[in-house]
């Protein structure tokens, strides 16, 4: 699959395990990971540290396979579910360092280029995700590359 604003391919990733159930040598119970995840996302944690926090101080190398259910599922049942997802929340942030950049350097036109990019994955997630009603069809971001030109 070929990346988005790119012309390769992007073939470096790692591979999860191929086995659709929980390693053997997992001791961890279900029941035990809902409450380390509820417990880890009331101190503030995101979803992803969340997981790593799991897989290093839980021994739990995914969650899904242990519980039949998503992480992000747990979360929204225990109602600690960020309101804007992790990936398009990263997004606007990258966005924000960038525009801090560009305030200090106005004519750093390879760093406007990006912000377009990085814009575009904005809109395009946020799109998807309204459409699905992960997020309020009246979420709205202000572009800040019509501001530059």
């Amino acid at each position: 699959m070929a990346r988005i604003h790119s012309h390769r391919h992007g073939k470096s990733h790692q591979t999860r395990p191929p086995s659709k159930s929980s390693p053997s040598w997992v001791t961890t119970t279900p029941d035990e990971a809902k409450n380390a995840i509820l417990k880890l996302a009331k101190e503030g944690l995101t979803p992803s540290k969340i997981g790593q926090a799991l897989r290093d101080d839980y021994g739990v190398p995914l969650f899904k396979p242990l519980a039949g259910k998503s992480l992000g599922k747990v979360l929204a049942e225990g109602k600690v579910a960020p309101k804007i997802p992790q990936d398009l929340q990263d997004l606007i942030e990258r966005a924000q360092r960038v525009q801090d950049h560009l305030n200090t350097h106005s004519s750093d036109r390879k760093n406007v280029h990006s912000l377009e990019l990085i814009e575009a994955k904005i809109y395009r997630l946020s799109k998807y995700y309204k459409d699905k009603g992960i997020i309020s069809k009246d979420f709205k971001y202000t572009a800040v590359v019509a501001q530059l030109a």
